[in-house]
């Protein structure tokens, strides 16, 4: 050991283990940097703060106590009687109707009748979805669920009425379908709302059942929306109409007599006469083996008096061969329309013809030309 009595040995320096005691203390000793964990730990504090606020004392720093609260929703929940208008906007529907919110302490209810001023199945038809804003009037209560009832079928009948008055003030022809009968004569529907049309006033004489689901051309004779009367006339419209046709329209009238020289057909409320000599192309002794009252048939306008309110009318001049109105007034009938089409373009061929005809002579003779009403005045049917 003498030789190495010179050398310098380094000093060893022992390191402490990872699992000995020591070395979680130096662990521990390392101070928190991240921002972060910081942050996360002054919340969760504030949580455990609020926590125990809400459970020793939930009203510690609220301003107002909690029956000031509800009194303060007491003095704003305006009270909506019935009759009144408000703003609403649909969250949801089922099958019985739909739930409004109307902006106050509890909701309401529109229910499917009074989703419509008319017969829906479901809410949905009538276009009623969750998120549609509209403005209801307030029908009613529903006390055990403490919410109100609505309705749009109110406001929408007001509105029909006020359509209805319009329509008669500007003497409009409006059409209406037959639901039912009386005595008396059928019910309609018109604008959603329904009306009565007396027998006096139905151009054709039918029955209610025989009317059942047709529709009539209408005009209004009575609209009284504080007495729910409206009364309406078929005659009177179908009067109107007709006196716009003018020579060769094919119209349809009922037969309300028959003479020896002619029969008289109602015309929507306009007396005709269709005259013996325009009945057929072949000789009519007795009109009544053709014609009975209470006959429907179709007839061509001749000519129209407006003073005596009464037509000149032809089934001769429909007839698609000479006869047929004596062998098939049927045929006659299917092929009215067309047989008075062709007619029509013959009398305007023959109108221009006579026009230029007539200007020609006018204009040689070095006088004024004539209007087209005066060539039509000039022409007549046979």
């Amino acid at each position: 050991m003498a030789g190495f009595s010179g050398l310098k040995l380094p000093t060893l320096v022992a390191k402490p283990s990872p699992w000995s005691p020591s070395a979680g203390v130096v662990a521990a000793a390392v101070p928190i940097s991240n921002a972060q964990t910081r942050e996360r730990l002054r919340m969760k504090q504030l949580f455990q703060e609020a926590r125990e606020r809400c459970r020793n004392d939930p009203m510690d720093g609220v301003p107002f106590t909690l029956d000031e609260f509800h009194a303060a929703l007491d003095q704003y929940d305006f009270g909506f009687p019935v009759g009144s208008k408000i703003k609403g906007a649909v969250f949801m529907t089922d099958a019985k109707g739909a739930h409004v919110d109307i902006f106050a302490k509890s909701s309401a209810y529109l229910p499917l009748h009074e989703a419509c001023l008319h017969k829906i199945k479901n809410v949905a038809e009538a276009g009623i979805q969750p998120g549609l804003q509209e403005e209801f009037i307030v029908v009613g209560e529903n006390v055990r669920e403490d919410c109100l009832i609505l309705s749009l079928r109110s406001i929408q009948c007001d509105l029909a009425w006020e359509r209805c008055r319009q329509l008669q003030f500007e003497d409009v022809a409006i059409k209406g379908k037959v639901i039912g009968g009386t005595k008396g004569g059928v019910v309609v529907t018109v604008e959603g709302l329904r009306g009565f049309v007396p027998f006096s006033q139905i151009a054709m004489k039918s029955s209610a059942e025989e009317l059942m689901n047709k529709e009539l051309l209408l005009k209004f004779m009575e609209v009284d929306q504080e007495q729910s009367k409206l009364v309406l006339s078929n005659c009177k419209a179908m009067a109107s109409s007709q006196v716009q046709h003018g020579i060769g329209t094919v119209v349809t009238g009922t037969v309300q007599s028959v003479m020896p020289y002619g029969a008289f057909i109602d015309i929507g409320g306009i007396s005709g006469l269709l005259h013996v000599s325009q009945i057929s192309h072949d000789r009519v002794s007795n009109i009544s083996e053709i014609l009975q009252p209470g006959d429907t048939l179709k007839v061509m306008v001749l000519s129209h008096d407006r003073e005596r309110n009464r037509l000149s009318l032809s089934t001769k001049k429909l007839e698609p061969t000479p006869g047929d109105m004596i062998r098939n007034p049927k045929l006659v009938f299917q092929k009215a329309d067309e047989i008075a089409q062709s007619f029509r373009q013959r009398i305007a061929l023959a109108e221009t013809m006579a026009l230029e005809d007539m200007q020609r002579y006018q204009t040689e003779k070095g006088s004024g030309g004539i209007s087209s009403e005066g060539v039509q005045d000039s022409l007549t049917l046979h």
